[in-house]
């Protein structure tokens, strides 16, 4: 399955160029997870590595496909300033390796959080799963193999995610752009919520 980490990376050189930097993290029970920084005039995206190795898989299905299901990369993309924000490499690790650790399957619309800060005084712990395709084209691996999908991550300070749970992914987003929210900027204020 190297291969495809082969493939997911020239992808990503593809769509934004030499990786920066790169970092990698192993947790217990966990295969290698790496994050790539690439830089992009004043924006700084951080991509997964390593989550599409394996198809994520129900945690409640009976037998276990090894090649068949959905594969998948995370991409944050974040302003450069003064915000520490490469402290986000081991949480964005940690978001990655939660197919293989807790059986989830992302999906657009889903909400993922670490329970601290992204970064050192960072106002969000948690992300929204965005839609894929924009940054990043699927990537196809042939038959039976499912696509690789790169899901942008849109951080959500904890009333914003608490009010997704009540309303909704698409209820949150369309407050966003009402508000014409930078979903970049690092050390955003919540979105108005109340109204």
């Amino acid at each position: 399955m190297g291969d495809v980490l082969e493939l997911v990376e020239a992808r990503l050189r593809t769509a934004f160029g030499d990786p920066e930097a790169r970092a990698a993290v192993t947790f217990l029970g966990a295969e290698r997870i790496e994050v790539l920084r690439f830089v992009d005039g004043g924006v700084r995206r951080y991509v997964t590595l390593g989550m599409s190795r394996r198809p994520m898989s129900d945690p409640l299905a009976p037998v276990v496909d090894a090649v068949r299901g959905p594969r998948a990369e995370l991409v944050l993309s974040v302003r450069a300033g003064s915000a520490p924000v490469d402290e986000v490499l081991r949480p964005l690790a940690v978001l990655a390796s939660s197919p293989q650790v807790e059986g989830v399957v992302l999906a657009p619309g889903a909400s993922l959080d670490v329970g601290d800060p992204l970064w050192t005084g960072a106002p969000f712990s948690a992300v929204l799963v965005a839609e894929p395709g924009g940054l990043v084209e699927d990537l196809e691996l042939g038959e039976p193999m499912d696509p690789v999908r790169f899901f942008p991550l849109l951080p959500m300070t904890r009333n914003e995610a608490a009010w997704k749970r009540a309303q909704g992914a698409a209820a949150l987003q369309e407050r966003w752009l009402r508000h014409g929210t930078d979903l970049r900027d690092p050390e955003r204020a919540s979105v108005p919520l109340a109204g």
